[in-house]
């Protein structure tokens, strides 16, 4: 459903929780926490709304928001919204050998780091996603939840123009 920022700024809290609330995956308390900063000028001033309540999270809080978001590829249930991005670039219809890498990548990358492997898809292909993969998995643990933070917070922003009219 689209809303349109007017609309946006005149709703109640738990009606802009319930229409913003998947905009981070199984979060909503961020847009509960974002909607005390209205009215929003932009769609711009939404999204960077929403990624200072990230921001100003926990790290426990950042660990679970992170959590929250599927492995690539998976046949795991998922938020309508990961489905669709995940299908925008294939993901749903991997072959067996690609399902196969999908799945030995998204597994020794959560061994590795205690995650899943996040990346905005809509900026990518599968072999790019593949590469970003490997050379993430030779990053920090401290820069890989930094990497995915702001690939969470991509996500957020294409999310937020597919929902939110100006």
């Amino acid at each position: 459903m689209s809303y349109s920022l007017g609309a946006l700024n005149q709703m109640e809290q738990s009606t802009f929780t319930a229409a913003m609330g998947e905009i981070f995956e199984k979060t909503p308390t961020i847009a509960a926490a974002a909607w005390q900063h209205r009215p929003f000028e932009s769609i711009d001033h939404l999204h960077q709304t929403l990624i200072r309540v990230v921001q100003s999270m926990t790290p426990e809080q950042q660990f679970a928001l992170i959590c929250a978001h599927p492995d690539l590829g998976s046949k795991a249930k998922m938020a309508e919204a990961s489905v669709q991005e995940q299908a925008g670039v294939g993901l749903d219809r991997l072959s067996p050998e690609e399902y196969d890498r999908f799945h030995s990548l998204n597994e020794r990358y959560k061994s590795q780091f205690g995650f899943p492997f996040i990346i905005a898809v809509k900026n990518h292909t599968k072999e790019s996603i593949l590469e970003a993969f490997e050379m993430r998995l030779a990053q920090s643990q401290a820069a890989e939840m930094q990497s995915a933070i702001a690939e969470i917070s991509q996500i957020a922003y294409f999310r937020l123009l597919q929902q939110v009219t100006s």
